[in-house]
């Protein structure tokens, strides 16, 4: 057990102490690295970086102290081999993907994912010649086994998918994508690395919006990949040419023999990130770590509550239906348990009797509920989704995705749980 590397820690312990290590006369916090570049004494150890010889950092684009820090802390609380920041958890779906996918690549992906991701994948990457087969993720393994292709190379879905709610089951769908020689992608966001490691159950790349819960405060846009190191890419490598044969761009160098389990992430940080940019600034990683530290302390606050407002909006008499992992009477609850034991996270989705208009009508009398485009950070917030991030669906797509017309999207703040209650009880019955 290597206490000095963070290991056998616990994840409050890694939500503080991990990925800044001060040494003697350096500052306690992490510092603010608001640099373009870095100074070195001689031309030769610049080339050496340069051709990946040497680790270190000389344009911020590519890697940053600051970046890399929170990287670091990220991947321990994943339990993952390397880990990467993007600008926006869609930069991380999407070069995610795009690391192990060219034109003529498919991917398999569960229809209820986030409504931004289904259009990244369905649309625009189709653009760039890559294929999508959306399958319902409650399906039977042997209908979802006929999704796959020759040309597939990834699977991609949610652990609780959002707005949906639907709980994934992990190790059925990884099985499914070994079966076929493919790794697993999921989308962590919404339970978080405190509430469930997708690496546990298979999964192979883990991605993260960590606008939401990690940064945790509305503050700061930002994505994050981590990779588990588990998937053998050079067993394949008809299948990932990227990884397994030389990259001309970067002298010859085959990411699979020379960096082994690091391949993954160095290649979508010196080629995708260096080509497409979509890096996180220092001053919004910086405030990422803030978030972090408090993370395994807030997500409880948030499970808590919103289990106490599903079950208070479960009993009220103008609601029609509740969806919330965390209630026993969820579909979910089974797989909620077995993945996630301590709870699954504070966003909640219901449906009012009154439908549509009843819907728009209750949100405009909330007080202390925000109707906001963001979700899942300490203050309570509301949305329609079919009247906003997913309105770029038809109503087929829309049910597709598990997103009735009259779904409202509750993401259950920290505050007092008697208070968001009380809010949401004047609210009702102004309507």
């Amino acid at each position: 057990m290597n206490r000095e590397n963070g290991e056998g820690y616990q994840k409050g312990t890694i939500c503080i102490q991990s990925g800044w290590k001060p040494k003697n006369g350096e500052p306690r916090v992490l510092p603010i690295y608001q640099s373009t570049t870095f100074k070195y004494e001689s031309s030769e150890q610049m080339g050496r970086l340069f051709d990946l010889e040497e680790s270190g950092f000389f344009y911020s684009r590519l890697q940053n102290p600051t970046n890399e820090c929170v990287a670091q802390k990220i991947c321990e609380l994943e339990g993952g081999v390397a880990a990467m920041l993007t600008s926006s958890g869609q930069a991380a779906n999407y070069y995610a993907v795009f690391n192990i996918c060219e034109a003529g690549s498919h991917v398999v992906m569960s229809s209820t994912v986030y409504g931004g991701t289904f259009n990244l994948l369905t649309v625009t990457m189709k653009k760039m010649g890559i294929e999508c087969t959306v399958v319902d993720p409650d399906a039977p393994e042997e209908e979802l086994h006929r999704a796959f292709q020759d040309n597939t190379r990834c699977v991609l879905a949610e652990t609780i998918a959002n707005p949906a709610l639907v709980v994934l089951d992990i190790e059925k769908f990884a099985r499914l994508a070994h079966a076929h020689q493919v790794p697993l992608l999921v989308d962590n966001t919404f339970a978080t690395p405190i509430n469930c490691n997708p690496f546990r159950w298979g999964a192979d790349v883990v991605i993260h919006s960590t606008t939401k819960y990690m940064d945790g405060h509305g503050m700061s846009l930002g994505g994050v990949i981590v990779d588990s190191g588990n998937f053998d890419w050079a067993a394949y490598p008809d299948k990932y040419p990227g990884l397994c044969r030389p990259d001309e761009s970067y002298h010859g160098i085959t990411y699979t023999e020379k960096f082994g389990k690091l391949a993954y992430i160095t290649k979508a940080t010196s080629q995708l990130m260096r080509d497409l940019g979509a890096a996180q600034s220092p001053q919004n990683a910086f405030l990422l770590n803030v978030g972090l530290e408090t993370l395994h302390l807030r997500v409880p606050r948030h499970c808590e509550n919103a289990l106490a407002v599903a079950q208070y909006l479960e009993n009220h008499e103008k609601v029609a239906w509740v969806n919330y992992p965390g209630l026993k009477s969820s579909k979910y609850y089974d797989l909620a348990r077995k993945y996630m034991p301590d709870g699954t996270c504070g966003v909640i989705s219901f449906g009012l009797k009154g439908g549509r208009e009843a819907a728009s009508g209750m949100m405009d009398l909330l007080k202390l509920a925000a109707i906001v485009t963001h979700v899942a950070d300490a203050r309570t917030c509301v949305l329609h989704p079919a009247s906003h991030t997913h309105r770029q669906m038809n109503d087929e797509q829309l049910r597709e995705a598990g997103v009735a017309p009259d779904l409202i999207r509750l993401s259950v703040g920290i505050e007092s749980k008697e208070d968001i209650i009380a809010d949401l009880e004047q609210a009702l019955q102004g309507i």
